[in-house]
């Protein structure tokens, strides 16, 4: 090797290195860590590589400090229901036209944006329910290898369901626009042989949790949005397979009897919600069943121009939602954060901490949903979801203190992943 080109070698190794052993003191006024329901005041977190050292005490000697002033320290942000493959389009016709032109490298370079835009609003990980061409295990690869930036993610591939319903993306097109018929390796399943066959499919080509469509949907157009969409042996299959290859599974489900079919078959979470009834939210309760209520929908479906059935599922869904998340709480449903981004603009997810808190919420139960409470459902409770030591280093900073002001949560001056600065606003 030419003397110059092995300087440089060693040059970029000791640069290396010493990225890796930077020590990291960050203060701030205060901290929430994601685990009691009270701050702590004032708030540090020492940082070294990739984890969390040490929290509180004093900053070490010959450590970077990081001082964000007035601010409040928290565990990155989590939610467990995003779709950063697709774009928000107020024009539901137009959309669908679009995802049809757009081709799938378009998508996937549209898609890094939208990883983006969901990191620097705070949320250092995501649980993503659906894709199309794959597009969502690309991006979770590049973002793993350092290509682009954007959240840690757990990625679906197909949702899976029946023939016609909410998960069938060739549901209100023509018979012959796609040339054949959807079927498992679509996401479409009609019998417990093909959800098995489906679960190992997606498993095959990269999911980390597998999704199912139980009920219909509200922006799908040839269903109603609380029928039971897949019989109790299909769903049995499909949580089975999903659960002997050691992944969880989501359920979609606004309907009640939906819902029901779900949680027999052994769901470990409930993706909306809208129309559970008492007895499926007590079935919830008692099997430890997550609730993922997606109120943040709203805000993307009171913008949207729908034609007439989605619009009248939009209005009903939306007349629902709070009703049944004050219900839940009531016979207290584990409730995990999530948005359903893509039904409204990306980045906005932090809507949904002050969503939960007007529906009753306490600040504090509502800051865990999407941080330690969104780690257990995803199975990343030793890794995420809380200031600890040796917790990877995700945290991120608000104005003033969110226990006081929810809000301030959709204002994030300060995003670290795994102990990386991605924004520092203060600086």
């Amino acid at each position: 090797m030419k003397p110059a080109l092995l300087l440089c070698c060693l040059l970029a190794g000791l640069c290396t290195l010493h990225s890796q052993d930077r020590v990291y003191a960050i203060k701030s006024a205060r901290m929430f860590d994601g685990v009691n329901d009270r701050m702590t005041e004032p708030g540090l977190v020492v940082v070294s590589g990739r984890k969390i050292l040490s929290v509180g005490g004093a900053a070490p000697a010959g450590s970077t400090p990081i001082d964000l002033g007035d601010a409040t320290l928290l565990p990155g942000f989590i939610d467990a229901h995003t779709h950063l493959s697709d774009d928000f389009n107020a024009d539901y016709n137009g959309k669908m036209l679009t995802s049809l032109q757009r081709p799938t490298a378009e998508q996937a370079i549209r898609a890094t944006a939208n990883a983006r835009a969901t990191l620097m609003a705070g949320f250092t990980t995501v649980r993503d329910l659906g894709s199309n061409d794959f597009i969502d295990v690309g991006l979770r690869n590049a973002i793993n290898a350092g290509v682009v930036p954007g959240p840690r993610m757990l990625v679906s591939v197909h949702a899976l369901g029946s023939t016609g319903g909410h998960c069938d993306d060739s549901a209100g097109f023509r018979f012959d626009v796609f040339h054949r018929e959807t079927g498992p390796e679509d996401g479409v399943i009609n019998s417990p042989d093909q959800a098995r066959y489906a679960v190992r499919f997606n498993i095959k080509y990269g999911a980390d949790v597998i999704k199912t469509c139980a009920s219909g949907g509200v922006l799908s157009p040839t269903d109603d949005v609380d029928v039971p969409q897949l019989s109790q042996a299909e769903l049995n299959a499909l949580v089975e397979e999903a659960h002997t290859l050691k992944r969880k599974a989501a359920a979609h489900a606004h309907g009640a009897e939906a819902a029901k079919r779900a949680i027999r078959a052994g769901i470990d979470s409930i993706e909306h919600g809208t129309f559970l009834d008492d007895e499926a939210l007590q079935m919830m309760h008692d099997r430890g069943v997550f609730l993922v209520p997606t109120l943040t929908t709203r805000v993307g479906l009171t913008q949207s121009k729908f034609p007439p059935l989605v619009q009248a599922k939009a209005e009903r869904a939306i007349a629902q939602q709070d009703a049944m998340l004050r219900r839940a709480l009531a016979l207290g449903v584990r409730i995990a954060l999530g948005t359903d981004a893509a039904v409204y603009p990306h980045g906005l997810n932090a809507t949904e901490f002050a969503l939960m808190a007007a529906d009753g919420m306490p600040t504090a139960q509502a800051l865990k949903a999407g941080t330690s409470t969104a780690a257990e459902l995803l199975g990343l409770g030793d890794a995420v979801g809380a200031l600890k030591s040796g917790m990877l280093a995700d945290i991120v900073a608000v104005p003033g203190n969110p226990l006081t002001d929810i809000k301030a949560t959709g204002n994030v001056i300060f995003v670290m992943k795994e102990g990386t600065v991605y924004k520092n606003d203060r600086h």
